[in-house]
């Protein structure tokens, strides 16, 4: 019976931004499908423009969202910042930093939490199970 609620679970959809699709790939590999047994299933929304970041958070149906930092010309804490700003009920926000020492930045942000590169998978998906079980039903 578990297997069959958990499989009728909607997906959860991640937006993942990046400019390099190198750091997208990391995050996806490292998150995989299903990071935690609790959690429906992950599904990858690969953006590698600020436009599409925004197009894609304004039409809904995206859980979290995982900002590279380090993305140019749009890095990922200023559209954290725009996103929480303009989007009611915003998702969580999940930004990637260059350092460990950057992460007062994403708390400008607003961001909901910050992750360093390089990426720790233990660590991202530690973060992004945290984020998301406050969206999956209890």
């Amino acid at each position: 019976m578990t297997e069959a609620t958990s499989s009728s679970s909607a997906p959860l959809r991640v937006l993942v931004y990046s400019d390099d699709v190198n750091t997208r790939q990391q995050v996806i590999l490292a998150l995989g499908r299903r990071p935690h047994p609790d959690l429906p299933p992950l599904t990858f929304v690969e953006v590698a423009t600020e436009p599409v970041v925004i197009q894609n958070m304004d039409a809904g149906g995206i859980a979290l969202a995982i900002l590279d930092g380090e993305a140019v010309p749009a890095g990922g804490m200023g559209i954290a910042k725009q996103l929480k700003d303009e989007i009611y009920h915003c998702p969580p926000l999940l930004v990637l930093t260059g350092r460990p020492q950057d992460a007062w930045l994403a708390t400008w942000s607003r961001a909901d939490a910050a992750v360093p590169h390089p990426l720790d998978p233990i660590r991202l998906a530690e973060v992004v199970v945290e984020l998301l079980s406050s969206r999956v039903p209890a």
